[in-house]
């Protein structure tokens, strides 16, 4: 799995300093896609040890989300596994997130190492997560009682009338 570059965002996890890194070969190709590029299986190669050059490279943030992945669940989900059980979580108390383009969560995605995700491919009519009609959905996922609870956190994205 390789990813094209990464950048500090304050929009795509609420209440998160996320580091979102664009991962390549995406397959779902949304008709309206605003990362095209994305598309190609480009980009540097997406490891352990890049993760922790990125986290030395980006202090401060307190998420990495992954922007895509959907061509390669198990890599996905190994990452997320060595990211949270090699990370020095006293030196980088970080959560993980996954912008998946599908429309229902893959059944092979271990919720065990994963804090939120998004599925949803994007769809120009229904807009992005922050207009209320869209079809995209975020959730914040929290260990109860030995099972996964999926909290919807869409509306977070959406502007309040006070």
């Amino acid at each position: 799995m390789r990813y094209v570059d990464s950048k500090i965002v304050f929009s795509e996890i609420p209440d998160e300093i996320t580091l979102a890194i664009n991962i390549s070969n995406c397959p779902i190709h949304c008709r309206h896609c605003h990362s095209k590029y994305l598309w190609a299986d480009i980009g540097t190669l997406l490891t352990i040890n890049e993760i922790n050059r990125l986290l030395v490279r980006n202090s401060g943030i307190t998420c990495i989300c992954f922007m895509g992945g959907d061509s390669d669940v198990n890599y996905l989900n190994n990452l997320a596994k060595a990211i949270k059980t090699s990370v020095d979580y006293d030196k980088f108390p970080i959560k993980l997130a996954w912008y998946s383009g599908q429309d229902s969560i893959d059944t092979m995605i271990d919720l065990a190492y994963w804090d939120y995700i998004k599925i949803g491919p994007y769809i120009q009519s229904k807009g992005p997560l922050n207009n209320p009609n869209t079809n995209q959905r975020l959730y914040r996922i929290d260990k109860l009682k030995n099972k996964w609870e999926l909290t919807d956190i869409t509306n977070k994205f959406w502007k309040h009338e006070d």
